[in-house]
C-alpha cells in the first residue's frame, strides 16, 4: 500500500526560512482572542491564528502580519512561502519600482498556487467521499473522515506585507489588515498616512468589482460578510475559491469573486524620514473601533505608539504595551455597561508590528533633562457619548538629541515647550477634523524641578547614596516661609 502523502501541518514542521536573520529594528506585540462572560472574566475561544514575520535579507527587509481564520494553516503557510519567494534570491538592489511590484504580485500568486497544490490530495479525497455512497454501517466512518479532511483544507488568511528595498517602502495588501506610516515632514509636522484601504464589504471599489461579475452587491452590503468574513480578498479558503457557486451570495458570479491578488502601494522613499511604520491585524483595529468608534482609530494607535516610544527601552515592550492597552480599553468598555459595551463582548487575535525609521528609543539611563524623552504625550480618545465636533491637534515627542516637546491639543491649552539645552527639535503634529473626540492631556511643566546632570552617570557618594534629580529645595523654602509658625511648633518638615 502506498504511503500517505504528508499533510499540510506535517510539511510545515520544518522550514528552510527559519535560519534567516530577524530584523532588530522591529518589535511585535500580540494578544489572543477573548470572549467575556457577564462578570467580565475572559476566556480564549480558539488557538491563536495571527502570524507575523520580521526578517532581514541581504539587501532588504521584509515584514508581514497575517490574520488567519478557521485555523492558522494558511497564515503559517503564507508567512513561510512569501519569505522563500521574496528573500531567497528574487530581490536585488537593481530592481526598479515596476520590477518590485511585479515580484510582489508573483509571490502572492505562488503562495496561493502552492497552498492549493499542498491540499490538492485532501480536496480530491473529500470530493470523492462526498459523492460516494456506502452502506449505512460505514456512514459514520465516512462522516468522521470527511470532518478530518474538512479541517485539513478549511480556513484562510488575510495578509499585509511591507518590503523595504533600496530604502524605499512597498506595501502589498490582501484583505482587511492595516498599514500606517507616521513620519515627520520638513516643517516638523507629523504626517500619518494609511496606506491602502481594506478589501472589505464596505469598500466601494471592491463592490464594483464584484458587481461586474454579476454578484448582487446590495445583498453583500446588507449581509456585511461573505462566508463568515468581511474580506473580499483572501489567501486560501477553498470553500469560497472552489465552491463559490454553492454560496448563496456568490452563486450568480460569472468568475471567481474572492481573489488573492494583492494591491501594491509604493514606492514610498524613506531617505531622510524620521518616524515609524505600523502593521496591524484586523483584530486590533476592530477591538479599538468597538470600544471607541471608528472615527479616530489611526490617531489613537499612533498616539499610543509615540507615548510608549518615549518611555520604553525596547521595541518589543513598545508594541506589547500598546496591544495590552487596547485590550484593557476594550475590556473596560464592556464592563462599564456604557453605550458601546454591546460591541465589546469579544475580540479576535490582535497583532501589532512596529518598525522604526531613524527613531531612537528612550534611554533608561538618561534623566528627563538629558534627553530621556519621558515627558507625557497627549493621547486623544474617541468618546462614543460625545456629540461635539472637535478639531484635535496632537503633538508627539519626536527624537532629538537634547530637546523635548510637550504634548498639546486644541481642546486644552498647555504650557509652552520645556526649555532644554540644545538645538530646537521638530514638533510632530497629528490633525483630525470633524470627529467626535475626548482628549486627555497632561503637561510636564517648565522643568524647573529637574536638576541638570552631566552626560556621565552620577556616582554614589561616600554613604552609598545617589543625589536625586528632583530638587525640592525651592518647595521647602516656599513652604517654610508660609508656615514658619507651624514649623516652630511641629518641628518643621523637609530634609533633616
Amino acid at each position: 500500500m502506498a504511503a500517505e502523502p504528508k499533510t499540510l501541518m506535517q510539511s510545515q514542521q520544518q522550514s528552510w526560512t527559519d535560519d534567516l536573520p530577524l530584523c532588530e529594528m522591529c518589535g511585535v506585540g500580540v494578544a489572543p482572542n477573548c470572549v467575556y462572560s457577564q462578570d467580565g472574566k475572559g476566556a480564549q475561544s480558539h488557538p491563536m491564528e495571527d502570524r507575523h514575520l520580521r526578517l532581514r535579507g541581504e539587501n532588504c527587509f521584509l515584514y508581514g502580519v497575517f490574520n488567519g481564520y478557521d485555523g492558522s494553516r494558511v497564515a503559517d503557510f503564507a508567512a513561510q512561502c512569501l519569505t522563500a519567494e521574496l528573500l531567497l534570491g528574487e530581490l536585488n538592489s537593481s530592481h526598479t519600482d515596476s520590477d518590485v511590484r511585479r515580484i510582489l504580485i508573483q509571490a502572492f500568486e505562488a503562495v496561493e498556487e502552492s497552498y492549493f497544490n499542498t491540499i490538492g490530495d485532501a480536496l480530491a479525497k473529500k470530493a470523492h467521499l462526498s459523492n460516494f455512497l456506502l452502506p449505512h454501517n460505514e456512514s459514520q466512518k465516512v462522516q468522521e473522515r470527511l470532518k478530518e479532511l474538512e479541517q485539513e483544507v478549511s480556513g484562510g488568511a488575510t495578509a499585509v506585507v511591507a518590503l523595504i528595498l533600496n530604502n524605499k517602502l512597498y506595501i502589498a495588501n490582501v484583505g482587511t489588515n492595516r498599514v500606517l506610516l507616521c513620519k515627520s515632514s520638513s516643517d516638523g509636522q507629523n504626517q500619518v498616512l494609511q496606506i491602502g484601504r481594506p478589501h472589505s464589504t464596505d469598500n466601494e471599489d471592491e463592490l464594483q468589482r464584484l458587481a461586474a461579475m454579476g454578484v448582487d452587491v446590495a445583498r453583500i452590503r446588507q449581509a456585511g460578510q461573505i462566508a463568515g468574513q468581511s474580506s473580499t480578498r483572501r489567501l486560501g479558503d477553498s470553500r469560497v475559491k472552489i465552491n463559490y457557486s454553492e454560496i448563496d451570495l456568490l452563486s450568480a458570479a460569472k468568475a471567481k469573486p474572492i481573489i488573492s491578488e494583492p494591491e501594491i502601494h509604493g514606492s514610498h522613499p524613506l531617505d531622510g524620514v524620521t518616524g515609524f511604520l505600523l502593521l496591524m491585524s484586523e483584530g486590533l483595529i476592530n477591538a479599538l473601533e468597538s470600544a471607541h468608534g471608528p472615527e479616530q482609530v489611526n490617531q489613537e494607535i499612533v498616539a499610543m505608539v509615540a507615548a510608549e516610544l518615549a518611555q520604553q527601552t525596547t521595541l518589543e515592550a513598545v508594541a506589547q504595551s500598546v496591544v495590552e492597552r487596547v485590550k484593557r480599553l476594550h475590556h473596560d468598555v464592556f464592563v462599564s455597561g456604557r453605550q458601546r459595551a454591546a460591541f465589546c463582548s469579544r475580540h479576535e487575535d490582535m497583532t501589532l508590528l512596529i518598525r522604526t525609521i531613524n527613531y531612537p528609543l528612550a534611554d533608561a539611563a538618561l534623566t528627563p533633562t538629558q534627553g530621556g524623552r519621558i515627558y507625557p504625550v497627549s493621547v486623544p480618545y474617541s468618546n462614543s457619548q460625545s456629540t461635539s465636533k472637535t478639531s484635535v491637534t496632537l503633538s508627539l515627542v519626536m527624537p532629538s538629541q537634547s530637546t523635548l516637546t510637550n504634548g498639546t491639543n486644541t481642546a486644552s491649552t498647555l504650557e509652552e515647550g520645556t526649555p532644554t539645552p540644545g538645538s530646537q527639535s521638530p514638533t510632530a503634529t497629528l490633525q483630525s477634523t470633524n470627529t467626535q473626540t475626548q482628549s486627555s492631556s497632561s503637561s510636564s511643566g517648565d522643568g524647573s524641578l529637574f536638576r541638570q546632570r552631566g552626560s556621565q552617570a552620577v556616582q554614589p557618594d561616600e554613604t552609598g547614596r545617589v543625589p536625586p534629580y528632583v530638587d525640592f529645595s525651592q518647595f521647602y523654602r516656599l513652604w517654610g516661609g508660609d508656615n514658619s509658625d507651624s514649623q516652630s511648633t511641629q518641628g518643621g518638615l523637609g530634609p533633616q
